[in-house]
């Protein structure tokens, strides 16, 4: 089986494929800017916003497979139109299609949301990748959307990076203690996205983990686990902030998880136990 991983220099692309390499899949990725360091995937530069060339990638991997991991940011043309294009091609080649979204497809007006629930984004990224799963589902309606939250790994995601830095006092801010989220680990999170994609269901799904907390309460025990003084972290409230984005969303994931052998750990068990 061959599968390809859209975005795959990024922090999830490079667990994807990890795991499909461990699986014993034909592997190959795609980059914006410069290839990640896995040698055991053939690599291939994707623009999303160039249909030719999403098209030619697509032809010439010939995947059974495709996992979109790629992000955009708010760029219109490359997280809602991008996705789209290549949603148009997996249909065409008849590629399985997983797509990964985000819980900023929502405002958090209600707080909780299931797979049930509408987008209502407030924030331009939001409104992007709310447009991609819906155009997705109308040109490859077998496609699984999968939405997710704040992404965490074994000390080298994003907001993990940030916590080193403010413990050890080489960078200014704060952490949000208003901010909430379901922090899910990369590991769990690929291991879901592969199995989702090697199976037979389609729309929309819910991969985050099961215990909602703030940026702040993340950072303890992210700090504690890495040996850390976490009485050092700055807080502040993103609701006194001029930062957009929801406050308080909270991904439901239940629904999903019933379906899956993979079990999304909440952050208080990645963060206590190995990985």
């Amino acid at each position: 089986m061959t599968v390809l991983i859209i975005g795959g220099s990024g922090f999830l692309g490079a667990e994807l494929i990890r795991q499909a390499a461990m699986a014993r899949h034909a592997t190959a990725a795609t980059y914006a800017t410069s290839p990640g360091t896995a040698s055991h995937a053939a690599w291939y530069p994707l623009d999303l916003r160039n249909a030719e060339r999403v098209d030619a990638v697509m032809a010439e991997v010939g995947a059974d497979l495709v996992v979109n991991a790629s992000s955009g940011d708010a760029d219109w043309a490359v997280t809602a139109q991008g996705p789209v294009r290549l949603a148009m091609a997996a249909a065409k080649y008849g590629s399985r299609l997983v797509h990964v979204s985000s819980d900023a497809v929502f405002s958090g007006a209600r707080v909780h949301y299931d797979e049930s629930c509408l987008p209502d984004p407030g924030t331009p990224y939001g409104a992007a990748k709310a447009a991609a799963e819906t155009g997705i589902l109308l040109v490859h309606p077998q496609t699984v959307v999968a939405r997710t939250s704040l992404i965490i790994g074994n000390g080298d995601s994003v907001h993990e990076r940030i916590v080193h830095e403010l413990a050890t006092g080489t960078r200014d801010g704060v952490l949000f203690t208003d901010d909430i989220r379901c922090p899910v680990h990369v590991a769990d999170l690929a291991a879901a996205l592969l199995e989702l994609a090697c199976g037979d269901t389609a729309g929309v799904h819910h991969l985050a983990g099961p215990d909602p907390m703030s940026r702040h309460e993340l950072g303890i025990l992210i700090a504690t686990r890495d040996g850390l003084d976490a009485s050092r972290l700055p807080t502040g409230l993103r609701s006194h902030s001029t930062l957009p984005d929801a406050l308080d969303v909270r991904l439901d994931s239940r629904a999903t998880q019933r379906k899956l052998h993979t079990t999304l750990r909440g952050a208080r068990r990645f963060c206590t136990t190995s990985a």
